[in-house]
């Protein structure tokens, strides 16, 4: 019998490694809040968290530890009760400015982490996670509808030379003023051939005099208002799989709002804060004139916004966008020749020929970028009813210029954003950018942790099953093959270790019916043995010396166990490309399992067996049954 030394030194490679990365999986994690800034890339300092601790003792919370790491902070409570509570007290006391998420605090040790060990994702149906209910902002998505179609009107009716004396947006509609009824009456049959499908057309006359009122049908409205919900879970999905959540849940509920569910996200306040954004891009010309402005009301045609910060420098722009982040197919991050961050952008081809035609004659001028982002004020009063706080949430626009330079050619879809603060800021303009666009603003109107889905009885019932299939396994390998059998659930308890470290690295999502492949692979693993097993015993009834029935038991069972396995690992691939959230769960799983159990039972059962009989000069018999 020979054993190469080299097959001992990888499966001891193999053993460390798996060990040290399965570990983590030892140490359960716990309920903590999460208090970051508000707005990515602004530093804040431990002075939070000293706050944050003292808010929750004054209003007789227990916390057992706090840290500081990374720009946020973190309190660990002792219960899911208490985090709730806690994030309460702490959004009601910091304010606006701070983000304060439920997390679960990992408990795993340092040096663990230091090596990227960290525990198995672990799938709604059996950790839970973060449940947010987003409201999407109707109102905001039929005004901005409205707004755009104000321009269509303006165009269309400047095409046929008809002049409008005001035009303005009200719920549901806009509202044309004209200088007399033949104008009002010509105006309407044009935009009643234009526009009719999608408005009611009434004509009127009020203090103003004749007036066109243009309002939404009802149809409009229900498909403004699906085209809302849809694109909203269209870019919160996108958003998610660029945070790099696998197994998130995103899906509409009722008429306006979204769910999102989130399993064991590790950086909460950064999901909610990456999420909950409506942040779009416009670009604009810089006014003429807008060195001269020193203030107050800005002139006819142009819009004044601060620069930089909400205090800055005001800069004077020119009312209408050349292009707005809709257009934006793609947006990287990258340094300039300084080393500064700045964010490369690529517009679709409509964008492109936008951006060329509004720069052809504007070159050597100003070009601003104006970052908008809607949000809401949360402000605390107290019910005359019940005595209890209520939360009273105002909406508002945030609007600021991140950027004003000189165009230097003629620009067309692809061009750069610099003069960004941080490469955080950079990065998650970016991603908002790529993401997509949001139809609406949305607002959170619930977040709490969730418990398994498919109830704590039924995940019970799966660990409990995983336990009784391996020993029962354990048990029927010891009594028809002994000491042979012995060395297989060796393997065996080898090879789930292997799993639980390879899932830990990949950070794949163990869910129940992963549980159910591991149960699969279990199985798999055994019978691999028992193909060769029962080959030694073969070749022993044929008088073959035992040292050699092992080695002709391993080398002409191999064909037959590589053939059982490859089949099954081709079936585990097929379902991870074509199925959805619980069946890739399970082939996820499966496959994994079958790659590890080729190598327990082809390499870690042979070595055991050598260590157990290759030394000995004679073996009468073996202890296989």
């Amino acid at each position: 019998m020979q054993y190469p030394a080299w097959k001992y030194f990888v499966i001891i490679i193999v053993l460390i490694i798996a060990g040290l990365y399965a570990a983590p999986n030892l140490y359960p994690d716990e309920p903590a809040v999460q208090i970051t800034s508000a707005a990515a890339g602004t530093q804040l300092s431990e002075g939070i968290l000293t706050e944050s601790q003292t808010l929750l003792k004054e209003a007789g919370l227990s916390y057992h530890d706090g840290t500081f790491e990374g720009n946020s902070a973190l309190v660990r409570l002792d219960n899911p009760e208490a985090q709730l509570k806690a994030q309460e007290v702490l959004r009601q006391n910091l304010g606006d400015d701070y983000v304060v998420a439920l997390n679960l605090a990992q408990t795993t040790p340092q040096w663990l982490r230091d090596i990227g060990a960290k525990p198995m994702k672990l799938g709604l149906d059996l950790r839970g996670g973060v449940r947010f209910v987003l409201e999407v902002d109707m109102n905001k998505a039929l005004e901005q509808r409205l707004t755009s179609a104000s321009r269509d009107v303006r165009r269309d009716l400047r095409a046929e030379r008809i002049a409008i004396k005001g035009i303005k947006t009200e719920a549901q509609g806009i509202v044309l003023h004209f200088a007399s009824t033949d104008i009002r009456n010509r105006a309407q049959n044009i935009l009643q051939n234009s526009m009719g499908t999608t408005f009611n057309l009434q004509s009127s006359i009020d203090e103003q005099g004749a007036a066109l009122i243009m309002a939404y049908n009802d149809k409009t409205l229900e498909e403004i208002n699906s085209y809302a919900v849809s694109q909203n879970l269209t870019t919160l999905r996108n958003r998610i799989s660029e945070l790099g959540v696998s197994e998130a849940l995103v899906q509409s509920q009722g008429a306006n709002r979204i769910v999102v569910e989130l399993p064991g996200v590790q950086d909460t306040a950064e999901a909610k804060r990456v999420l909950g954004r409506t942040a779009n891009l416009e670009f604009r010309m810089v006014a003429k004139d807008s060195e001269n402005y020193m203030g107050g009301i800005p002139p006819a045609g142009t819009e004044a916004f601060p620069f930089k910060t909400l205090d800055g420098q005001p800069v004077l722009l020119e009312r209408q966008a050349i292009v707005t982040g809709d257009k934006v197919t793609n947006a990287q991050t990258s340094l300039d020749e300084n080393g500064r961050p700045e964010v490369s952008i690529t517009l679709d081809s409509a964008g492109g020929k936008l951006m060329q035609n509004a720069t052809r004659t504007a070159v050597g001028e100003q070009m601003a970028v104006l970052f908008i982002e809607n949000k809401q004020k949360i402000t605390y009063e107290v019910d005359p009813a019940t005595g209890k706080n209520i939360e009273v949430r105002t909406p508002y626009a945030e609007t600021k210029v991140i950027n004003r330079a000189n165009i230097q050619a003629v620009l067309g879809s692809s061009f750069r954003i610099t003069g960004l603060d941080s490469n955080a800021e950079a990065a998650e303009l970016a991603l908002l950018l790529r993401s997509g666009a949001l139809a609406a603003p949305m607002y959170f109107v619930e977040e709490r942790t969730i418990g398994p889905s498919l109830g704590q009885e039924n995940i019970d019932k799966g660990l409990f099953s995983t336990q009784v299939g391996y020993l029962l396994v354990f048990a029927f390998m010891i009594i028809f093959y002994r000491l042979f059998g012995l060395m297989a659930n060796i393997a065996l308890a080898i090879n789930v270790v292997i799993i639980m470290a390879i899932m830990s690295i990949l950070g794949s999502s163990l869910t129940l019916p992963g549980i159910a492949g591991i149960v699969l692979t279990i199985g798999m693993a055994v019978d691999a043995n028992v193909l060769i097993f029962e080959r030694i015993r073969e070749e022993l009834a044929n008088g073959v010396r035992p040292k050699s029935a092992i080695g002709a038991g391993f080398d002409r069972a191999f064909s037959s166990v590589f053939d059982a396995n490859i089949t099954t690992l081709l079936v585990a691939f097929i379902l991870f490309a074509i199925g959805t959230g619980p069946i890739k769960g399970f082939a996820i799983t499966l496959a994994i399992g079958i790659i590890s159990s080729l190598f327990t039972a082809l390499l870690v059962t042979r070595a055991l067996i050598q260590i157990a009989y290759g030394k000995r000069k004679s073996i009468k018999r073996l202890s296989i049954g």
